[in-house]
């Protein structure tokens, strides 16, 4: 524990990626292989369950330490985050018992996972055990480790370079055969990294090729005949794997859904072996345009989690699968053959083997990028956010590249709303207010309708800080009612009828695009504006709409 623990402090502490690369490097070459195992897990997701719950852990550290409950919530809302909370208040280790040798990263989460059955009592005495041998570093990683909510700034892609440099194994390589279903219990280093390709795991991924969001004039990107544009679809990116006689169906966070779709069933017999098809699983309904219509994205959200699915769920969020690309073809790997390449063979898949859920995504054909720009107006009438542009002779890469995809999104909705609570951020942002909920007029009251805490800049951030501190009107915990003067336009993706809130409606992906200091709170939206972008919603799914307060008269 104490290599590991030291890793993710200087991981935490260095903002260059040179730095991280070579501190996981460093590890990699003295770590334990079992222990090398667990990291690799744990920067890619693959953390143990949830041993305790933060009441349990904040019981044994009052406890532990004498100190009052209303002091550990006064460290709590300065520091931001619970695991680094309660190791700051605990007192140091005693001198005598530096010398009892420190557990592993591998024996620690072998003791978690054995606890689980364990009443929280017998769970306290072994949490109050390590506390008694583990350093300060060391206590931060177990209650990340406690509470399952390990997170650390190393992407993925930083992870695959770091060990394709330790192994000299190609990254793309690399990032292939961590990608999947495997347990670091139970899946050797060799069977992990080194093993030939005979030897994969037929329900094994690939590493998914993200765009970039459009930021250089179209012009800049040459001839538009080079480029494959196709409308960008709003749902759960996935690939579905037909190999060994069997049928997988993966999401872009490597979670493995096959069973909660059975409109695939049957797959692996229309599909032939050794077929890898990239996408998007999306509610929708067949429609004369180009074979589908998108259902609003919260229907997809009904059958998110579900371990069944009845029949009339079935019926209501009906799924299908809109195809991307091809990377895999006969049990061969085409990620490295050009996209036109990848796509007629895609086609022809489609054509020679269909299955009534499963599409082809459409392309647009334009002569220009002035032609193509104009049929980009159209996405909102397809259930489209935007377009997606491919070079026509871009590999199919590893995580997100700049250059050759590129995603060209519709503006996003607007409102104005009224600051009206605000509670603490976490992490570099625990000092500060920066947890904001909105609110817009419903007559003369104000009603909450959406949380958001990004969008505005550090300086920003720092005078609404200094705003809500100074005109705070209620507590309640580390909520503050703050006097509603602040004035913000929210931006968001879609808007959706909801019964658990106030307001009716539910917001996807509400951000704040600039602070309006030339508005007043008698001159945010009401109710009725939003209800309106609701309706317009529902009769046409996910149409971009907004309505500032300049415009709304125009309704």
């Amino acid at each position: 524990m104490q290599a590991f623990a030291q890793l993710i402090q200087t991981l935490a502490q260095t903002a260059s990626i040179t730095a991280k690369r070579e501190a996981l490097v460093r590890y990699f070459e003295q770590a334990t292989e079992s222990d090398t195992r667990w990291v690799i897990a744990l920067f890619t997701g693959r953390r143990p369950r949830r041993l305790v719950s933060t009441t349990i852990l904040r019981e044994a550290c009052l406890e532990q330490t004498g100190y009052p409950t209303w002091l550990f919530d006064e460290s709590y809302q300065t520091v931001g985050d619970l695991a680094e909370t309660i190791a700051l208040l605990l007192p140091p280790v005693e001198p005598s018992q530096t010398t009892i040798p420190a557990a592993s990263l591998t024996d620690t989460i072998a003791t978690l996972e054995a606890l689980q059955l364990s009443s929280d009592e017998e769970k306290k005495a072994y949490i109050k055990s390590c506390w008694t041998t583990f350093q300060q570093d060391e206590r931060f990683v177990l209650h990340k480790l406690l509470t399952g909510g390990f997170r650390i700034g190393v992407s993925q892609l930083l992870l695959v370079q770091a060990l394709s440099a330790w192994t000299k194994i190609d990254a793309p390589v690399v990032a292939h055969r961590i990608s999947g279903n495997w347990h670091p219990a139970k899946t050797t280093l060799r069977d992990l990294l080194h093993r030939n390709e005979l030897e994969r795991d037929p329900a094994q991924p690939y590493p998914f090729y993200l765009a970039h969001a459009l930021d250089v004039p179209l012009e800049q990107l040459g001839d538009m005949t080079q480029w494959q544009a196709e409308w960008k679809w709003d749902g759960i990116r996935g690939q579905i794997i037909t190999r060994a006689q069997q049928r997988f169906i993966w999401s872009r966070g490597e979670e493995l859904l096959t069973e909660k779709f059975p409109e695939f069933e049957a797959l692996e017999r229309h599909w032939p072996d050794g077929t890898v098809v990239d996408g998007e699983l999306l509610c929708l309904t067949p429609a004369p345009n180009h074979g589908f219509q998108p259902l609003p994205f919260h229907r997809l959200q009904t059958r998110i989690g579900r371990k069944t699915i009845t029949r009339k769920q079935l019926q209501e969020a009906p799924v299908g699968f809109v195809a991307y690309d091809l990377l895999e073809w006969a049990g061969e790997d085409w990620r490295q053959k050009p996209l036109q390449e990848r796509r007629q063979q895609l086609e022809q898949l489609l054509q020679n083997h269909p299955h009534p859920a499963v599409w082809i995504s459409p392309t647009l054909q334009a002569a220009d990028w002035r032609e193509l720009t104009a049929q980009r107006e159209q996405a909102r009438e397809m259930g489209s956010e935007g377009l997606m542009l491919k070079h026509t002779s871009s590999r199919y890469g590893t995580g997100r590249k700049k250059g050759e995809w590129w995603k060209w999104k519709m503006d996003p909705w607007h409102i104005d709303a009224v600051l009206i609570y605000a509670q603490k951020g976490h992490g570099r942002r625990s000092n500060l207010f920066t947890d904001y909920t909105f609110a817009i007029r419903d007559g003369e009251q104000l009603v909450p309708f959406t949380k958001a805490y990004s969008g505005l800049t550090d300086a920003e951030f720092v005078d609404v800080d200094r705003f809500i501190k100074q005109h705070v009107l209620e507590k309640f915990g580390p909520v503050r009612t703050v006097k509603p003067e602040l004035v913000f336009e929210i931006a968001f993706e879609g808007i959706a009828r909801s019964s658990r809130h106030k307001s009716g409606v539910a917001l996807r992906f509400p951000r704040m695009a600039r602070w309006r200091k030339d508005k007043t709170v008698d001159q945010i939206n009401t109710i009725e504006d939003l209800h309106a972008l609701l309706r317009i919603a529902e009769q046409q799914p996910n149409m971009n709409t907004s309505i500032s307060t300049d415009e709304k008269d125009h309704l």
